[in-house]
């Protein structure tokens, strides 16, 4: 299943899907939050076609050809067309996030479960930042401290901001471009807060807030991109960070992880706004 576009007339969706119907490529439409609907492609091999001829379409609806098939699916199917079936949660995930993206994400989900089954001791022996006692030339070290998490309430929230900013990095700029981001804020975030607070840490949030940083400096300083946060997020992950720092929330948090991860975001993304042309141009 593959996610084409995402529109508010579910009668401009449908005359669409019934032009492709007619042209033996099958659609379904689907309810999105909002009130918008979504536009499916059951087989992803027609997906260039599908995005082409959506193109044309949107330009052109009125083209008296979409409407012709209309009337041609109705006179084959009287019943009414407009099929809400939702696809599955497992293919709104994967539609909305790449393969570096998932990866991760299952990885990450792997590690937690085998955390729960009692494997805490020989994880994080194997997985924590370096102690720089010898183990230093472990480099997956200084990337795999950013899989390890210690509770249900932190595995959620860095997932749900990982799927949500990653899948949405990648699906615009491609994996190596979220792999780049990944890499690099987890070694940055990570240095940061063995340096003021040794190795015991853990968790993606360094990275998310280097994925907001990113995804906000570069929406401000390169609109054209197409690539932006709402500023509320910005707003409410600023907040989140600075009640951090202020203990007010009774709870260890990895502030020198989240600040410079949100530095090393903002950096990238300064980068690639003046210094880098656009991957697509």
């Amino acid at each position: 299943m593959l996610r084409i576009v995402v529109l508010d007339n579910p009668r401009m969706a449908q005359a669409f899907i019934d032009y492709m119907a007619s042209r033996g490529i099958e659609l379904m439409l689907a309810p999105e939050p909002g009130g918008q609907y979504a536009i499916w492609l059951t087989d992803p091999q027609h997906q260039v076609e599908i995005e082409a001829e959506w193109q044309r379409f949107s330009d052109h609806p009125e083209d008296p050809k979409y409407l012709a098939a209309s009337w041609q699916m109705v006179s084959r199917h009287p019943q009414p067309k407009f099929n809400y079936h939702s696809p599955s949660l497992l293919a709104q995930i994967r539609a909305q996030a790449g393969p570096v993206c998932l990866t991760v994400l299952g990885v990450t989900l792997v590690i937690y479960c085998l955390w729960l089954l009692g494997w805490q001791r020989p994880l994080f022996q194997a997985l924590h930042f370096p102690l720089m006692q010898g183990d230093g030339w472990q480099l997956w070290r200084y990337v795999s401290h950013s899989l390890l998490h210690f509770s249900i309430l932190h595995l959620v929230f860095n997932c749900l901001w990982w799927w949500i900013l990653g899948g949405r990095l990648e699906k615009h700029s491609g994996s190596l471009k979220l792999l780049e981001v990944f890499l690099l804020s987890a070694l940055i975030s990570g240095l940061a807060q063995y340096w003021v607070n040794g190795p015991n840490f853990g968790g993606l949030s360094g990275v998310v807030y280097a994925l907001m940083g990113y995804l906000w400096w570069l929406g401000w300083l390169a609109p054209s991109r197409g690539l932006s946060l709402p500023n509320g997020i910005v707003v409410l992950m600023l907040i989140w960070l600075i009640l951090g720092f202020t203990n007010i929330m009774g709870i260890q948090v990895a502030n020198m992880a989240h600040l410079f991860g949100l530095i090393t975001g903002c950096v990238l993304g300064f980068v690639d706004a003046r210094l880098r042309h656009p991957a697509n141009s």
